[in-house]
């Protein structure tokens, strides 16, 4: 199964990997992608696996995600990259890096973790939950998914909630959200070590996450070697929805000092 993906910028240019959350898609990277190729970096943006234009690919598994950004990456023609990772994407992008550590020049980590003591948010809790998922997402429509992303940000206009609605859409796609959370047991990264990566790593975080709280940026400081922390005022756990010009010229600054 292949994956839909957007690109842009040149095709010999080093290569930035854009790796959404839950529940967006590519789209969340929509105007990040041509700032990178402004500043002569391919952009790849795939979405993930039942987000986006993607199909559900079953299992919907945190590994299943892993091993297909891997045949991603490897249809793309792609040897070295710099993941940027936001929320889920994170949590599949780090473990990706890990086994194929020769692969990934730098890293850019926004709201998420990747700690063998994690502990999930409620939201993530009741989707984990037998019966309670499937309850609560099987009462969702369009408009309801609408309200609980615009109670976390009214960044979210009515294209971006089309777009991030097809990931849950129908009974396929929230089965395939259903086994991401419920294969996210955070005692699987206990053999991961993402430190001995020795890449930069940029943490891009709103101020405000609610989901993922800005003490696990402190905490990757903590645990990582070379990072740069940049908290953004006034976002919260959406920042690259709420503010797309700031974080991209966050990060194409940052990627001016990687060696490709």
């Amino acid at each position: 199964m292949s994956l839909a993906y957007r690109e842009a910028g040149p095709a010999d240019g080093p290569v930035a990997l854009l790796v959404h959350g839950f529940p967006q898609s590519s789209y969340m990277w929509r105007e990040v992608t041509p700032a990178l190729a402004d500043a002569g970096w391919r952009a790849l943006a795939p979405d993930l696996a039942g987000f986006g234009d993607s199909p559900v690919d079953m299992p919907g598994t945190w590994e299943r995600q892993v091993e297909a950004l891997e045949r991603f990456r490897a249809a793309r023609g792609v040897d070295r990259c710099v993941p940027v990772m936001h929320d889920w994407g994170a949590l599949i992008g780090l473990r990706w890096a890990c086994e194929h550590p020769d692969a990934v020049a730098a890293l850019a980590i926004s709201s998420s973790g990747f700690f063998p003591d994690g502990k999930w948010h409620g939201m993530a809790k009741a989707l984990r939950t037998p019966e309670v998922g499937e309850q609560a997402l099987a009462g969702l429509d369009r408009d309801g998914f609408a309200g609980v992303l615009r109670a976390s940000s009214p960044a979210f206009g009515d294209d971006a909630v089309d777009e991030y609605w097809k990931g849950l859409a129908d009974a396929a796609h929230r089965r395939n959200a259903l086994e991401l959370y419920r294969s996210g047991d955070f005692e699987k990264l206990a053999g991961y070590r993402l430190a001995e990566l020795g890449v930069p790593v940029l943490l891009l975080w709103g101020e405000s996450d609610e989901f993922a709280p800005l003490a696990g940026a402190h905490r990757f400081q903590r645990e990582l070697p070379d990072t740069e922390l940049v908290v953004i005022e006034g976002a919260g756990h959406f920042v690259w929805d709420e503010q797309p010009e700031r974080c991209a010229g966050v990060l194409t600054a940052f990627l001016e000092g990687v060696e490709p």
